[in-house]
């Protein structure tokens, strides 16, 4: 007997030596028998599960302690959701005041800050090279009309030329045109504000160079104010001109409901925008020029619908959503598992697209670490 098992030790030593080395296996190999472990494991652990509920009912164990729970009832309402749109305030009337004539600023009566009425002088130019500008022409004139006079005499009793008289009419008519246009230019010395505001910005100082239409100093209103933000072109169909959004000053901690103005007719080819403005009153002049805004945007609304938090929700190892809910068992109230299909978020709120009807009692507070059909005490 013991030279047989001698034997077949030999045998199986000759036998291994003589086997083939074994090849490593490829990834998709081992991602197959992955895939198949993880399978095995959730097939053995559903089996464990069910064993386990079966014992527990031939033979039930000691009654577990109840877990405190706080629970509320599931309503139906209305869910919003909202897109931030970055923004910054503009004032509505801003305008620059600017002389139409050039000349030397004389004078400026204002300061940056200083709120102005509309009409009120803001500054003065010099125009005293209108002033003796004037002053040759009139010299011009008064002989350009003597001169006309006398050819005027001359071609009454039919001496010398037409065309003298008229050279003599046309000079005269001509440095009276002049003349008349130089003295209207005088009254353009003065600078007057075309709006009531505040003196925002002052281009040029009193001493300064001021050219015809080039801007002396800013004026804005900010009694109204507007709201302006570029917005996805995705957004276009959810924007509607007239309808109310929520407006956020992040700096003031405040927000504000205004109505949509304007909505731009174009799209910018550089960042797929266009523009939106929302007016909003601006009593104490809180609001400044500048200052950044949230816009609100509403891009998804359902009606009727069931929403909860969005930490309530729980998910298994096979991937399916649920949410504890409170039922009735044989010794008071149990958690059950509530498989439901969640939809869009917001804000820490999650649709249940099915699942949930309403008027159910779901666990809020306690959720975490239940298991299915284990007693609970409601709070």
């Amino acid at each position: 007997m013991k030279k047989y098992f001698i034997f077949l030790a030999l045998a199986a030593t000759m036998l291994s030596s003589c086997e083939a080395p074994q090849q490593e296996p490829t990834v998709e190999e081992m991602k197959a028998s992955l895939t198949q472990l993880k399978k095995e494991r959730t097939d053995l652990e559903q089996q464990i599960s069910a064993l386990e509920e079966k014992i527990e009912v031939i033979e039930p164990s000691q009654p577990k302690a109840k877990k405190l729970v706080t629970v509320d009832t599931v309503q139906r309402e209305d869910f919003k959701r909202y897109i931030d749109i970055q923004g910054s305030v503009q004032s509505s009337d801003a305008v620059m005041a600017s002389s139409e004539i050039g000349g030397r600023i004389t004078s400026m009566p204002i300061d940056e800050g200083d709120y102005v009425k509309a009409g009120s002088l803001v500054a003065t130019v010099d125009v005293q090279s209108i002033k003796n500008q004037i002053i040759e022409l009139e010299k011009s004139l008064e002989l350009a009309t003597d001169v006309f006079k006398r050819q005027e005499r001359l071609w009454n009793q039919e001496i010398g030329s037409e065309i003298q008289y008229l050279q003599a009419k046309n000079n005269k008519e001509r440095i009276e045109k002049s003349l008349e246009s130089l003295e209207f230019q005088l009254t353009k010395a003065t600078v007057y504000a075309p709006i009531s505001g505040y003196a925002d910005m002052i281009m040029l100082q009193k001493g300064e160079m001021a050219a015809p239409g080039a801007p002396i100093l800013q004026i804005i209103n900010t009694g109204n104010i507007k709201v302006v933000a570029d917005v996805p072109e995705s957004l276009l169909g959810k924007v509607q001109r007239g309808e109310y959004v929520e407006i956020e000053f992040p700096a003031l901690e405040e927000s504000r409901r205004g109505r949509v103005s304007l909505i731009g007719r174009t799209i910018d080819p550089a960042n797929r925008t266009f523009k939106v403005e929302v007016d909003l009153s601006n009593p104490g002049n809180r609001l400044k020029p500048n200052l950044l805004s949230i816009m609100k945007i509403n891009d998804l609304s359902i009606n009727d619908i069931v929403a909860v938090p969005l930490e309530l929700v729980q998910q298994e190892i096979s991937g399916k959503d649920y949410i504890f809910v409170v039922e009735e068992g044989e010794n008071g109230f149990i958690s059950k598992k509530n498989y439901v299909t969640t939809g869009p978020t917001f804000e820490n709120q999650i649709v249940i697209e099915d699942g949930l009807e309403g008027g159910e009692k779901i666990i809020i507070e306690g959720a975490r670490g239940l298991s299915n059909n284990e007693p609970i005490k409601i709070q």
